[in-house]
Formats: structure tokens, C-alpha cells, sequence
């Protein structure tokens, strides 16, 4: 049986949502990010120049694409779920392959890009965990490492401010949604604390608002080779 409140149910979770998910990325209907957070991250990762770009956990492949838009000659998508990577696959620009966070951590990809970005993506514990710390080998000598999370501070709700495990939800989602993942909250000294220990410099920290709120819709974190 499959822990509740662990990587392998995140796992589970997508493989069930893989097309709710594509549906609703494609068609806009998650507000923040139309409103916000897509153009954040696609800013962040432009403005590092990237000739090749890697995206990790990429879904449908939505970011990747909107890179390759903008001339980036090379990028690559990773996803875990192979009902996405036939989706982004299928919508073409980019070179998509199945693979965990493990695999990319233990060099199954084998490539070396400008930028390695992860967009909402790293919402476990484990894995996450390794593959951050593994991150360096995944980057040319002046890359980078982009990450767009949901902001600790405003993610925390009446929760204590502490790392730890947390019940997801499909609040908002339609009801073609089911099983939501688990994710693992992490604080902000948290995430700078296991970029550091990867080896990385953190150079650059992002809180992009919500237009309507005008409280952090996210955080991006950016981080170079030393």
C-alpha cells in the first residue's frame, strides 16, 4: 500500500490527473498562473540568455514550448508521467523523455544545459532532495538552476511554519480532478539552506505579485554554478 503522504503518492496522484491537468493548463484556467506566474518564470529563465534549457517535470510541456517560442534552440522536457511526456510529445518543440527525479539526479539524461528549470514541480521530499543536490551536474559551468515554487509564506495558511508533510487539495479545480497529491512544505531558510548544500550560489531571489492580492503569488529562487 502506498504511503499517503510520500513521493511515491505524488507519483500516484499525476498518473490520474495526467488529463484534467493537460486540459486545464491548455485551455488557461488556473488564474494565477495566467495572470502571473507563467510570464514570471518564462522572465527568469530569459533572462539568463540560455542557449538549451532543461525542464523538469515539465507536464505537458506549456514551458517548454513557450521557450522554444522565444528562440531557444535547445530544450529538453522530463516528466515521470508518461501520459504527459505523450502530450507535450505531441504538441512538438522540444525533446521530451520519461524519467523520475532520481533518473536525472543518477545521470539518465545526459545532458548539459544553460538553464535547469522547475516550475511548481518540486513538491516532495526524497526526491527532491536529491535531485537539488545533483543539480550541478545537470548545468554547463555558467548555468543556472531556476526554480518557481508556491511562497512559503503565503503557502503556510494557519499551518505552524515548519517543514513537513501536507493533505493536498483540488480546491477550485473541476470535478474531473481526483486524488490530489500530498506535497511537502518546505520553509524559505529551507529551500536556500538545500540549494546551498548542492553546491550552488543562490544569486537571485523573485516574489512575483498577484495583480489582484498584491501578496506573493510565488518565489522564484535562481542559482549558479560556484
Amino acid at each position: 500500500m502506498i504511503d499517503p503522504l510520500s513521493d511515491e503518492k505524488i507519483i500516484d496522484s499525476w498518473h490520474t490527473n495526467a488529463t484534467p491537468w493537460t486540459s486545464a493548463v491548455r485551455e488557461q484556467r488556473i488564474e494565477s498562473r495566467k495572470l502571473v506566474t507563467d510570464a514570471a518564470v518564462i522572465d527568469a529563465v530569459m533572462s539568463r540568455s540560455p542557449g538549451s534549457v532543461l525542464d523538469i517535470g515539465c507536464g505537458e510541456g506549456w514551458l517548454s514550448r513557450a521557450l522554444a517560442a522565444r528562440g531557444i534552440p535547445k530544450v529538453y522536457g522530463v516528466d515521470v508521467v508518461p501520459a504527459l511526456i505523450d502530450q507535450a510529445r505531441a504538441a512538438g518543440d522540444g525533446e521530451f523523455t520519461v524519467a523520475s527525479y532520481e533518473d536525472l539526479a543518477r545521470g539518465a539524461l545526459n545532458v548539459k544545459v544553460d538553464v535547469a528549470v522547475a516550475n511548481f514541480a518540486l513538491i516532495g521530499k526524497e526526491a527532491v532532495d536529491e535531485l537539488i543536490r545533483a543539480s550541478p551536474r545537470l548545468l554547463d559551468p555558467a548555468g543556472a538552476l531556476v526554480v518557481q515554487t508556491l511562497h512559503p509564506v503565503m503557502a503556510t495558511g494557519d499551518l505552524p511554519y515548519e517543514d513537513g508533510w501536507r493533505k493536498g487539495s483540488w480546491a477550485g479545480f473541476s470535478d474531473d480532478f481526483s486524488d490530489p497529491a500530498p506535497w511537502y512544505f518546505r520553509t524559505l531558510e529551507t529551500w536556500v539552506a538545500l540549494i546551498a548544500s548542492s553546491g550552488l550560489r543562490l544569486v537571485e531571489m523573485r516574489e512575483p505579485i498577484h495583480p489582484a492580492t498584491r501578496k506573493p503569488a510565488s518565489v522564484i529562487l535562481v542559482a549558479v554554478c560556484q
